[in-house]
């Protein structure tokens, strides 16, 4: 109801769907929307059935009156903020073919996880119904997924990928940094040292060098379990071979002290 003199009116709404926990980088997506639309919509959404392992959602920091503050401060219009029984009235099931990607990369470490961030994008796509959506190139593999469902669905609306925002040394803004200890959070910069050491050498060094010595920077850092590490094709994430190719990106997650990182850079 809020949004319909906003329909009527013919102008743009873009929508900024969030689990909360915000940073920078959420406040980023938020200033791209407010450029490309008349009024930005955020979503706070700690959306359960996404959540492959029941402790993580567990321990999802809400800190609910900070990220009002910072959406207050950052000038955005409306805050969306539904509840579980709201999203989920009565029990479903869902599934829809996002295409062999869905099973690659994070897909294989959790199982199922892209089917709940389709379904519950999907619910606030419906209840908002904007122009544009914004989302964080560092869930790379996210933004394919709900490129997907939108194209399943035939929506009209535009997804805009927005760039990673990162700390002065480097760390991609997470909301689970949170959770990293002080030595955790040095080891966590192997990380983005290793994509940026991948992009500087990749027009000089074959890809399959690359690899191996990204691999070798990681797993050679105290405190963190490397998950992968690739060169892939941006557009079916299947590692990629030909420095030629148009849309090529290296992506890594690791589990550093307790808790799962990923980011990535693009290559091409």
């Amino acid at each position: 109801m809020l949004l319909k003199p906003v329909k009527s009116a013919a102008q743009k709404i873009a929508l900024v769907p969030t689990m909360g926990a915000l940073h920078k980088g959420h406040i980023s997506l938020l200033e791209l929307a407010q450029q490309k639309a008349d009024v930005v919509v955020c979503s706070i959404f700690v959306n359960p059935t996404q959540f492959t392992d029941p402790k993580d959602l567990e321990k999802y920091p809400r800190p609910l009156e900070h990220d009002i503050q910072m959406l207050e401060a950052a000038g955005c219009d409306i805050v969306f903020m539904p509840a579980v029984a709201e999203m989920y009235p009565t029990p479903e099931t869902w599934h829809i073919d996002l295409g062999p990607a869905e099973f690659l990369l994070e897909g294989a470490f959790r199982k199922g996880h892209y089917q709940g961030v389709t379904q519950i994008v999907k619910k606030l796509f419906d209840a908002v119904d904007p122009d544009i959506a914004c989302f964080g190139q560092k869930d790379f593999q996210q933004i394919l997924m709900i490129r997907q469902m939108v194209a399943h669905f035939d929506l009209k609306l535009e997804i805009l990928s927005c760039p990673i925002i990162r700390e002065d040394d480097g760390l991609a803004m997470s909301s689970r940094n949170i959770h990293l200890s002080a030595a955790d959070r040095q080891h966590a910069l192997i990380l983005s040292k290793a994509l940026n050491y991948v992009h500087e050498n990749f027009d000089t060094k074959p890809i399959a060098e690359l690899l191996i010595d990204a691999e070798t920077m990681i797993s050679a850092t105290p405190g963190v379990e490397l998950d992968y590490f690739t060169i892939a094709n941006g557009e079916t994430l299947l590692p990629e071979s030909d420095k030629n190719a148009q849309n090529i990106v290296a992506l890594v997650a690791a589990k550093v002290g307790q808790t799962r990182l990923i980011d990535n850079i693009l290559l091409s």
